[in-house]
C-alpha cells in the first residue's frame, strides 16, 4: 500500500468522524472501569477519529483482540489489530516438501514426492511501515506494544475512511484485498458489531463490543456458478489441472462421482507452509499434488480447486482421500504463527456448508486434521504431516461450526472428550524456529500424554514414530503421545489429580485437576477385543477382503500396524464404515472403479491418528 506522512490528530472535527454512522455510535465512556485494553481502544478511536465498534469489530476479525506474544499471524500481522511487518515473517517451504509422505497415498501408483522450492511473502504486507508514518512509533513498538499497535491500526482506518460518508469501504480496505473477498471481510466486521461480543484475551485483558443490532450492510452478489460455497463466503474457482503427463502419468488428482460412488466421511483441515500466491501457484501445477479448497488469512477468501465430486492428492492416505474433502489453510503449523479470526470463520462456514450437504457429522471425528490420517502401512507412518499443528484452535473452530465440545456426560463417565482452555494450556514444546530451541510460550489444543501419573515420567512410546523403541518428545512436530482438543477416549484410570486413557496400547496420563480440567466427560460408544481374543489387529486403511476385487483390479494387502489392542482395552469408536478401495491409476476415468467388499471395520480414536479395527474382531458397547 502507499506510504504517507498525514497524520490525525485529535480534533474536534475528528472527534465529531466517530459517531457519523447510524447504529455505530459508541458506548458511553467507563474507562475508569475497564482493563487496560479496552481502554486503549476507547483512547485510539477518539484520537483517531473511529468509531470504537468499528475498531473493536475490525480488531476482532483479525486477532480475536489477542497479542499472541508478539508472535506473527499465518499471514505476517501482529497485535490486537494485525499490522503486518513481512521482514519479520521470513520464507516458507511448503510442508508437502517435507517427510516422505506421499500425498495420493496409493500403493498401485508410484510415490509421488513434488518439490516446491522456496515461498517469498507478498510485498503487500507491509501495513506496518504505513502505520509508522501515521503515528510516529517505530515498527518493533507497533509490532510488540498493544496500546501503539491499536493506535496503529485506528490510524489505519481513519486514513482509509477520509472523504468518505460511511465507515464499511473504510473496513474493507483494512482487510488488504479488494472486490467480493475485501467486502465479505467487512460484512463478518459489521456481523460481529450487530450481534456484539465479549471475551477475555490470551493475556487476561476483559473486552466488550457492544452489540448494534440495527446495523445494516450493502446486499452484494453471490459466489459465481462454478463454485461449491456458502453464500455468506467470497468464494472464487481457481482449477487444479487434470492433465495427461509423458510417461502414461497424470496429475494432479482424480476425477470420479462422489457421494454416488463413494460417500463422503471426513474433512481433512490443513496448513498451506506457504504463503496465498505462491500456494495457488502449486495448486494448478498439473506435476503437483492437490487439494479441495484453500483459505486465504488476511480476509477468509476461499479458491476451490477441485470439484468435491472428485478425488484430490492431499492426506498421505488413499482410503481416506477418496472418502475425504481437503481444505487447505495459508498458514504454518509451527512457527509461532497464529490463525486470524477471518479465515476460521470463512472455514467453519464451507466446513458447515459441505458436512450439511454430504451429512458428514460435525464431530473431531470426522472433521479432522491432517495430523490424524493414519500411515497406510507401518513404513508411511514417520512420513505422516502432522498439520495443521498443535496451536490451531479446535474449541474455538467447533463453536463457530454450532457444535460445541465437550460436557456432554455424567461425572465419572468411562469416556472423556479432551478439552482444555486454550489460552491457558501452554505445553513446552521445542523445534518451532529451529531444532531443540524451545518454542514461544502460547496457547495450544495439544495435552501431553505421560507413562505415569507424574510430570516427570516419560512420554509414551509410538513404535511407528519411534522404532528404535525411545519415547516420544516435545518436539512440535511428534504427536507420539499427545491428544487433541475434541477427540474422545475410553478412561483407563485415575490417580489423584490425574487420568489415564487408552492410548496406543497404553495408559496415557494427563494432568486432570479438579476446578482446571482438560477432559470432561462425554457419552458414546467404545470397542473391546471380542472375548477369546488377546489381541486384535489394527489398520490404517479399510480395505476390502481379497476375494472382492475383480481379476483387472490388483488386490490390495491389508496390513496391520504395528500397535496392539489388547484385550481389557477400549477405544472410542467412530461408528462401522463399509469397505472399499478406489482403483483409479489411469487418465481415463472409464477405467476407474470402485472396490466395495464384504467386511465391515469400526474406526476408532486408537492414538493421535485415527485407525480401523475389523468389526468382525471388536466388541462395541455403551460408555458408562
Amino acid at each position: 500500500m502507499p506510504m504517507s506522512s498525514r497524520s490525525f490528530p485529535r480534533t474536534t472535527a475528528a472527534i465529531a468522524a466517530a459517531t457519523l454512522l447510524t447504529g455505530l455510535a459508541t458506548a458511553p465512556a467507563q474507562a475508569a472501569s475497564r482493563d487496560q485494553r479496552q481502554q486503549d481502544f476507547a483512547a485510539a478511536a477518539s484520537e483517531f477519529g473511529v468509531p470504537e465498534n468499528i475498531l473493536l469489530g475490525v480488531s476482532y476479525l483479525e486477532s480475536r483482540w489477542d497479542t499472541n506474544g508478539g508472535t506473527p499471524s499465518t499471514s505476517a500481522g501482529y497485535g490486537p489489530m494485525h499490522l503486518t511487518d513481512v521482514r519479520e515473517a521470513g520464507v516458507a517451504t511448503s510442508h508437502h516438501d517435507e517427510g516422505t509422505e506421499d500425498p495420493r497415498g496409493d500403493d498401485a501408483r508410484p510415490a509421488l514426492h513434488p518439490q516446491a522450492g522456496p515461498a517469498a511473502p507478498p510485498q503487500g504486507l507491509q501495513t506496518v511501515d504505513e502505520a509508522a508514518q501515521l503515528t510516529g512509533q517505530k515498527a518493533e513498538t507497533l509490532r510488540t506494544d498493544a496500546t501503539q499497535n491499536i493506535r496503529g491500526g485506528a490510524a489505519l482506518l481513519a486514513k482509509y475512511h477520509a472523504g468518505q460518508s460511511d465507515w464499511y469501504n473504510a473496513v474493507a480496505k483494512y482487510s488488504g484485498s479488494t472486490g467480493d473477498a475485501a467486502q465479505t471481510f467487512a460484512d463478518e466486521v459489521y456481523d460481529t458489531i450487530k450481534t456484539g461480543i465479549s471475551r477475555t484475551t490470551d493475556d487476561g485483558q476483559q473486552i466488550t463490543l457492544a452489540a448494534a443490532p440495527d446495523l445494516t450492510t450493502p446486499q452484494h452478489p453471490g459466489n459465481p456458478s462454478n463454485v461449491e460455497c456458502p453464500r455468506t463466503v467470497a468464494c472464487e474457482s481457481v482449477p487444479a489441472p487434470y492433465q495427461e503427463l509423458p510417461n502414461d502419468d497424470y496429475g494432479n488428482h482424480d476425477l470420479a462421482n462422489r457421494p454416488a460412488g463413494q460417500k463422503i466421511d471426513h474433512i481433512v483441515i490443513h496448513d498451506t507452509e506457504g504463503y496465498w500466491d505462491n500456494v495457488l501457484d502449486l495448486a494448478q501445477d498439473p506435476t503437483y499434488v492437490s487439494w479441495h479448497y484453500t483459505i486465504r488469512s488476511n480476509d477468509g477468501l476461499i479458491a476451490q480447486h477441485v470439484p468435491t465430486k472428485d478425488v484430490a492428492w492431499h492426506a498421505g492416505n488413499w482410503y481416506v482421500n477418496a472418502k475425504s474433502i481437503g481444505i487447505e489453510h495459508e498458514g504454518f503449523a509451527a512457527k509461532g504463527t497464529w490463525y486470524t479470526e477471518a479465515m476460521y470463520r470463512s472455514s467453519a462456514k464451507l466446513v458447515g456448508y459441505l458436512a450439511r450437504k454430504y451429512g458428514i457429522p460435525l464431530d473431531r471425528a470426522h472433521i479432522i486434521g491432517h495430523d490424524n490420517v493414519p500411515g497406510t502401512i507401518p513404513s508411511t507412518i514417520k512420513g505422516m504431516h502432522w498439520d495443521p499443528g498443535p496451536y490451531w484452535d479446535w474449541s474455538h473452530y467447533f463453536d463457530l461450526l454450532g457444535a460445541p465440545l465437550g460436557g456432554f456426560g455424567l461425572p465419572g463417565s468411562s469416556l472423556v472428550t479432551i478439552d482444555p482452555d486454550f489460552a491457558k494450556n501452554q505445553p513446552a514444546f521445542t523445534g518451532c524456529d529451529s531444532p531443540g530451541t524451545p518454542c514461544a510460550p502460547r496457547g495450544s489444543e495439544a495435552v501431553v500424554l505421560h507413562s505415569e501419573p507424574s510430570e516427570s515420567s516419560p512420554l509414551l512410546k509410538d513404535v511407528g514414530l519411534h522404532t528404535d523403541g525411545t519415547p516420544s518428545t516435545m518436539d512440535v512436530s511428534d504427536v507420539g503421545s499427545r491428544v487433541a482438543t475434541g477427540q474422545q477416549y475410553a478412561v483407563a484410570g485415575v490417580s489423584g489429580d490425574w487420568t489415564a486413557i487408552w492410548y496406543l496400547g497404553q495408559k496415557g496420563w494427563f494432568h486432570n485437576p479438579r476446578g482446571a480440567k482438560v477432559a470432561k466427560p462425554a457419552i458414546g460408544w467404545v470397542v473391546t477385543p471380542k472375548p477369546g481374543l488377546a489381541t486384535v489387529p489394527v489398520y490404517g486403511r479399510a480395505y476390502p477382503e481379497p476375494e472382492a476385487y475383480p481379476a483387472t483390479v490388483p488386490v490390495q494387502t491389508i496390513t496391520p500396524l504395528p500397535y496392539t489392542l489388547s484385550a481389557g482395552q477400549k477405544y472410542s469408536s467412530a461408528g462401522t464404515v463399509g469397505s472399499e478401495y478406489y482403483y483409479a491409476v489411469t487418465f481415463d476415468p472409464a477405467d476407474h472403479l470402485v472396490v466395495k467388499g464384504k467386511l465391515k471395520y469400526v474406526q476408532i480414536q486408537f492414538g493421535h491418528r485415527i485407525a480401523f479395527v475389523k468389526a468382525d474382531d471388536v466388541r462395541i458397547v455403551p460408555a458408562f
